[in-house]
């Protein structure tokens, strides 16, 4: 029986708790704690609920980034995505009801095609996702300023925006509902087939594509997973924040640092998706604590790339300490001091 098995729940759940994916909840509970010191009224379950709700959109594009980080992939359009949807749906949906419908379509239709897209050129043309990434992100910021002239066009009508910004009951907000079900959603095809085949793909896509793996189909399936994210949280941001091209300029990096600060390798092969999303959860509340304490806004980049740096180092460390293979006590050479060696094969047994 292997020391895993003989393991209590409780030593399991602590154990998991101390790998980079699983220290993020502690974190998310430290900050929470810390929010709620500074300001006793961010406790109340209603200011909890509200919170919850201005995070959902970078939780979600987090989750979107996600699946294509551990496929060994980047994805820097996801802001540029944001914004072209924001911009479409002020455009395309305007005051007409009978538009939300069709606008919804047309702007997943856009998110599946700018993911095909990202993903065709990053595995057919082999070009890094990096560089198709970047250059589809300025292609989209430079056509949707543009459109705009740079400055806010278009107002969707209320029915719409109330996807981002409404309330079931009177209690719980609309976008957190539509994270919650994308997140349980996440979580199950992470567990199934495809799940485990972009984890072996970001872990070793020559060993993945030997063993008779479609490595390119499942990585384009990443990018337009990822596109759809953007688009979604393009839809709950046009709830609270209106239409204007600057939204979404950022998502992409606070999507990234999330997915790390989640425990995933950016190198791809590791991570765990619901810890991407509490990582988004943890760094709006790292965010809050800075504001509450009245650290200027304008270190929030610097605090985003501290953490980036961080992440990734302690992460690495983590993973390889995890995968090293465990050394031979003296008790265990005590009980076998003359180990049978293993044969060599004489050449003619070769």
């Amino acid at each position: 029986m292997s020391a895993l098995a003989q393991q209590s729940p409780w030593q399991r759940f602590v154990a998991a708790l101390g790998t980079p994916s699983g220290a993020v909840f502690v974190l998310l509970v430290v900050l929470l704690i810390a929010a709620s010191i500074a300001n006793p009224r961010f406790a109340e379950p209603d200011q909890l609920v509200r919170f919850l709700a201005r995070t959902a959109p970078i939780a979600i594009a987090a989750i979107g980034q996600f699946f294509v980080i551990v496929s060994g992939e980047f994805d820097l359009s996801m802001g540029a995505v944001i914004a072209a949807q924001v911009v479409i749906a002020g455009n395309i949906i305007g005051q007409d009801e009978a538009m939300i419908l069709p606008g919804i379509a047309l702007m997943l239709l856009v998110g599946v095609m700018v993911g095909l897209l990202n993903g065709v050129l990053t595995t057919f043309a082999k070009v890094p996702s990096f560089i198709v990434t970047l250059g589809m992100m300025l292609a989209l910021y430079g056509f949707v300023r543009f459109l705009t002239g740079g400055a806010a066009t278009g107002n969707p009508v209320d029915s719409f925006r109330e996807i981002g910004r409404g309330l079931l009951g009177d209690v719980l907000p609309y976008s957190v509902i539509i994270l919650v079900v994308l997140a349980v959603a996440a979580w199950l095809l992470m567990r199934s087939p495809f799940g485990h085949t972009l984890l072996a793909v970001g872990d070793n896509a020559v060993a993945a594509r030997l063993s008779g793996t479609r490595t390119a189909g499942v990585k384009i399936s990443a990018f337009v997973l990822s596109s759809l994210a953007a688009t979604v949280a393009g839809i709950l941001l046009v709830g609270y924040a209106g239409v204007h091209p600057s939204i979404g300029t950022g998502y992409e990096f606070q999507a990234i640092t999330a997915v790390v600060l989640g425990g995933a390798v950016l190198g791809g092969g590791r991570g765990w998706v619901l810890s991407a999303a509490a990582g988004a959860i943890a760094l709006e509340l790292l965010f809050t604590v800075l504001n509450q304490v009245g650290t200027d806004s304008t270190w929030r980049p610097s605090v985003q790339g501290i953490i980036i740096i961080l992440a990734v180092a302690l992460g690495a460390v983590a993973w390889r300490t995890a995968r090293r293979p465990p050394s031979v006590s003296r008790t265990d050479a005590a009980r076998d001091p003359d180990p049978i060696p293993t044969p060599t094969p004489t050449p003619g047994e070769q």
